[in-house]
């Protein structure tokens, strides 16, 4: 079943959080009406998506569209229930990356500093430096951290990298693993710290401001996971007064970033609207991965990046 005329009207490109259109009590009564005869669906319930399992009673599995999807299903009431659900973890690694690699560059290459050299005139020779031979602490070694590990290590990056338990293989581009007791050592010992884990309980303002002190000023934080692993006001202290030397953002602590936040102002901060995952192939790829998916459900076989109700991602 497919209605694109009563689907949200996508204002860009890969737009998954467009308005929902206008409908007459018609066209609601065929949304719900297709709701209730289906057993597999390609996002959540855009209409009333509280209730989801009430008017979708045949329902069995969800293909989201987003990563991180925890925080969303404990909010919709649907951790923990009886449907199985898959994200869309594997489509964003690549462009997440590729995020992490622009902002290490931006700073590295100190493009702060050429930005204002250019808005002034002024030529004035400096000493940038170079990835190669720098290190970083990569925090959630899912996917999406696993491909930030393999492309900065390729330019010469020696990755640490963090997980629930710090035995196993490591991941290509890693070169050593700590657990979260580990943290604590690596970090004034770094250049760069990157956030890729979910939001769960345990990672809740994991970098709060005692950890960002242990940072050496010259370091720079770059996250792609949520805006809930950081103590944002600690971290907005720590950029003002040069504590810290600069950050790449992609996530916030409220979203839209309110405009009367100081990060707007600051020019040793990257602003990016929760976009880094968001490229013109990600549809593509994301009807890929449904579509391999659907294969695997109807043969009864595991399917690709099922959500785990009981850790939350």
């Amino acid at each position: 079943m497919y209605a694109p005329e009563l689907l949200p009207l996508p204002r860009y490109e890969a737009d998954h959080h467009a308005p929902r259109r206008q409908l007459d009590d018609v066209a609601l009564k065929r949304w719900a009406g297709m709701l209730a005869r289906a057993e597999i669906a390609f996002e959540f319930d855009w209409d009333k998506p509280m209730e989801l399992l009430e008017r979708a009673p045949r329902l069995r599995w969800v293909q989201a569209s987003s990563s991180g999807i925890g925080p969303m299903l404990v909010r919709l009431k649907l951790a923990g229930s009886r449907l199985v659900v898959t994200n869309a973890a594997s489509i964003h690694a690549q462009p997440l990356a590729e995020f992490v690699l622009m902002g290490a560059l931006y700073f590295a290459k100190d493009m702060p500093r050429l930005t204002e050299h250019k808005a002034a005139k002024t030529w004035q020779r400096f000493c940038g430096r170079q990835l190669d031979g720098t290190r970083m602490l990569l925090i959630g070694m899912g996917k999406v951290g696993a491909r930030v590990a393999e492309l900065c290590a390729a330019l010469g990056v020696e990755v640490i990298g963090n997980r629930r338990s710090a035995l196993g293989t490591l991941p290509t581009g890693v070169s050593r693993m700590v657990n979260a007791e580990g943290i604590d050592a690596e970090l004034p010992n770094i250049d760069w710290l990157v956030l890729a884990a979910p939001d769960t309980p345990e990672t809740a303002k994991m970098i709060d401001g005692r950890r960002l002190d242990l940072l050496p000023p010259h370091a720079v934080i770059i996250n792609i996971g949520r805006g809930s692993l950081f103590d944002e006001p600690a971290l907005i202290e720590r950029l003002a007064s040069g504590r810290i030397r600069g950050a790449a953002l992609d996530v916030f602590a409220k979203e839209p970033l309110p405009e009367d936040s100081p990060l707007w102002d600051m020019p040793n901060v990257i602003v990016s609207p929760h976009s880094a995952s968001t490229v013109a192939q990600e549809n593509d790829r994301l009807v890929d991965l449904f579509i391999e998916n659907i294969g695997r459900y109807l043969e009864g076989r595991a399917l690709v990046n099922e959500f785990d109700h009981g850790r939350l991602y």
